[in-house]
């Protein structure tokens, strides 16, 4: 068939024009067609797009626990754009006294543990008990393109449908361990739509799993029962810092290897030092396929809460990670602006090569850097 003889019928491979600009409701403009079939060749006419919202629409929409708004301000928190960065700051200083009081729960474990199927089988119980839950499952970005997966809605298709339940993915964008930047800022949106329960989903298990560990009051682990001795390093160093370890997919012909891991890791975990003072951490079992265990495990969060409130402990890691977040920004902050400086942007190539090439320390290049960066700053 020729080309002039091709049926003019939509296709899968064809390609229709996109939008250009934002989402969300954020700044963009979007353009149709001038023609139903694109085939004019026209670039297309300008429609309105939904229009920006105010800080105050948008933080009564929050307070009122309206799901797209909330959407709608997590990723003004996300924006690199400084407009939108603004507006964020104006929406979390406002909403940050009228947060509702929330367990954080982070959540984490070896591919393949069922940590998905797991939070799933979690919400569903917790919604059918009157409360609220968010998830922010954070999703590995590439370090080449810093695409990320976020396919955490699609595997959590019971709990996304429900009313009581709100679930973000959002992209890691490379940072250390797999937590969002912005994680902490959308946890704070979360409290103040009403939220009493945030599950905190990360990315494989780790050292640098102790970021999550700054940022919620419960940190469970999971693992799988006869995953091989080459994920013993991996445990010992996240179990460290666990208030409770879960082993997974405890059913059907898994069900005994379950057991005895649970039981070899009790063992293991009576000589740890505790996580948190005045608790001591054990192992369970559970299968989120079934839900055997599962709620099991929400009544080993409450009563962890209860301890800890009564102790003083949970108020005080809540202020400490307060505390830790202030400074952390500060860090990133004062790098930002290193990195943005005239006097270090005109030697950092130069310096670098040198160093690749052995020519110079590293040491006195970092030096040479600082100095330029403050000799210029001090000068200004």
């Amino acid at each position: 068939m020729s080309q002039d003889e091709k049926p003019n019928k939509p296709s899968a491979l064809h390609v229709r024009k996109g939008v250009d600009g934002g989402h969300d409701g954020l700044s963009g403009k979007r353009l149709v067609p001038s023609d139903p079939d694109n085939s004019s060749g026209e670039s297309g006419k300008t429609i309105a797009r939904r229009r920006p919202l105010t800080a105050s629409e948008l933080i009564e929409g929050i307070l009122a626990g309206d799901r797209v708004l909330l959407a709608r301000a997590i990723t003004l928190i996300e924006s690199g754009s400084p407009e939108h960065q603004d507006l964020a700051q104006e929406i979390l200083t406002e909403v940050l006294p009228r947060r509702v009081k929330s367990v954080r729960v982070g959540i984490t474990g070896v591919p393949g543990a069922g940590k998905s199927t797991f939070i799933e089988a979690l919400g569903t119980g917790l919604t059918a008990k009157g409360h609220k839950v968010a998830v922010t499952a954070v999703d590995p970005s590439s370090t080449l393109t810093g695409g990320s997966i976020l396919g955490d809605k699609t595997r959590m298709e019971k709990l996304a449908a429900d009313p009581n339940a709100f679930i973000r993915p959002s992209p890691s964008g490379g940072t250390l361990g797999g937590v969002a930047r912005k994680t902490r800022e959308t946890i704070l949106l979360f409290e103040a739509a009403g939220y009493d329960v945030i599950l905190v989903e990360t990315v494989g298990v780790g050292q640098s799993e102790v970021l999550v560990r700054s940022m919620v009051d419960f940190f469970l682990v999971m693992l799988l029962a006869g995953a091989g001795d080459e994920l013993q390093g991996i445990k010992k160093g996240v179990v460290e810092i666990a208030d409770a370890v879960l082993v997974n997919k405890a059913d059907g012909a898994g069900t005994l290897a379950a057991q005895q891991a649970r039981a070899e890791l009790e063992r293991v975990l009576h000589y740890l030092r505790p996580a948190t003072d005045g608790w001591r951490t054990h192992a369970f079992h559970s299968s989120a396929r079934t839900g055997e265990g599962v709620m099991d495990m929400w009544s080993v969060v409450e009563r962890y809460v209860e301890i800890t409130r009564q102790s003083g402990k949970f108020d005080h890691r809540r202020m400490d990670q307060e505390r830790q977040w202030m400074r952390d920004l500060v860090k990133t902050g004062l790098e930002d602006l290193y990195k943005s400086h005239p006097a270090v942007r005109s030697q950092l190539a130069v310096l670098e090569e040198k160093v690749a090439r052995g020519d110079l320390p590293a040491t006195t290049a970092a030096k040479l850097l600082l100095e330029a960066f403050l000799r210029q700053s001090n000068q200004t």
